[in-house]
């Protein structure tokens, strides 16, 4: 079992995809005040359009080479989509929709990550350091500013930690490399 976390908790991070049942979704939000509804709004706003760009990023370092490396990259992708949807039905279950300009994060995981396959493997590695890096801040500024629902909370925790382990299996992609 591959562990990280962080002040609230220790994730199992080899789960790439979490299970669901049918109990676990729910109307949110139920007396909550309006700034903490759009603190919350903005939050899972951030972290969707987020998510979409890293797996869209993900998506677009794929080679056609047959490589651990392009394992762990499809794994992440996987790990990312489950995060996009995690925001997605948390927008749905407060109420909200997604951002109708999300496209544009699209755009950016695009050249992210077409660019940097284009460079080459430790581009690859480099530019998911970079932006899974970016990802743990507004991770940790997010849990630190907004009055979250406790499973909400725990939810966007996981993705959390789940970023950290992407972070680390980058590193060690690249230190392999010399």
């Amino acid at each position: 079992m591959t562990e990280t976390g962080n002040a609230q908790g220790t994730y199992d991070i080899s789960i790439i995809r979490p299970q669901m049942r049918e109990g676990d979704f729910a109307l949110r939000g139920e007396g909550f005040g309006g700034e903490r509804l759009a603190a919350i709004r903005g939050g899972l706003l951030t972290l969707h359009t987020l998510e979409l760009m890293a797996m869209t990023l993900y998506k677009f370092q794929l080679t056609k080479e047959r490589s651990d490396m392009n394992r762990q990259l499809i794994a992440a992708m996987c790990n990312e989509m489950g995060h996009y949807q995690d925001f997605q039905v948390k927008l749905y279950e407060f109420g909200f929709k997604p951002r109708k300009m999300r496209w544009a994060f699209w755009l950016v995981g695009f050249v992210f990550g077409f660019g940097s396959r284009l460079l080459g493997k430790r581009a690859i590695l480099k530019t998911g350091i970079w932006v899974e890096s970016k990802a743990v801040h507004h991770y940790a500024e997010l849990l630190e500013t907004i009055d979250w629902d406790d499973v909400t909370r725990k939810v966007i925790e996981k993705d959390a930690a789940d970023e950290d382990g992407h972070i680390a299996r980058w590193k060690a992609l690249l230190k392999q490399m010399g």
